[in-house]
């Protein structure tokens, strides 16, 4: 009666540890000791073969997971400050003014004007053009200015709003008066009529400040 010989893991066990599982010595033939080796070889090369898939798959997926980190990071790198305003801008009335700077003259009048209007520079924020190019309207509406003074020329969508110098335009919940220059304005007797004019209408000076 043959001998029950036990499953074997042929990729871990030798020929030579192969008779401390059997009871009597076994002797092969060199066809059989070929066979084998060939078996061994054959066995070993299969189960290497997914190893490399899986640590292929593990590289892969370890690679996209650094690809999206790094996607994340440069986002963040990338991401725009929020627009610079000067001042408290404690009321939403925002000036946005042509020049990189108001020399004290052009100052001068703006504070008068607003006192005038009844609102003081700490309830406004001041903007210069040049810190509002390149910015989107969404970026700008994130501002939540209730009234914008347009002074002069700049580069922005704002430009695009169906609004007529020194006329009040509303657009939603923001009320729009675009004007020249405070420079060319201080400068014009004529350019300030119509600026008060503008805003007296803008803040309704006939039936009380807003």
């Amino acid at each position: 009666m043959g001998k029950f010989l036990p499953t074997l893991n042929m990729e871990n066990d030798s020929l030579e540890t192969l008779s401390a599982f059997l009871e009597e010595p076994i002797f092969l033939l060199a066809e059989d000791q070929k066979s084998i080796a060939a078996a061994l070889q054959v066995s070993v090369g299969s189960e290497v073969a997914p190893a490399e898939v899986r640590n292929t798959s593990i590289s892969s997926r370890e690679n996209v997971a650094t690809d999206t980190f790094t996607d994340q990071e440069i986002k963040l790198e990338v991401a725009e400050e929020p627009i610079p305003i000067k001042g408290n801008f404690s009321k939403g009335i925002l000036v946005i003014h042509e020049e990189a700077s108001l020399n004290a003259d052009v100052m001068d009048m703006l504070v008068k004007m607003l006192n005038a209007c009844g609102h003081s520079m700490s309830e406004v924020g001041l903007l210069a053009a040049e810190n509002l190019e390149n910015r989107s309207l969404e970026e700008f509406k994130a501002l939540n200015a209730h009234v914008v003074l347009k002074f002069g020329r700049i580069k922005h969508p704002i430009n695009q709003l169906p609004i007529n110098s020194y006329e009040i335009h509303t657009e939603e919940e923001t009320e729009y008066l675009f004007a020249d220059a405070l420079t060319s304005i201080a400068e014009d007797k004529g350019l300030k009529r119509q600026l008060w004019g503008a805003l007296q209408l803008l803040f309704n000076l006939s039936t009380g400040t807003k």
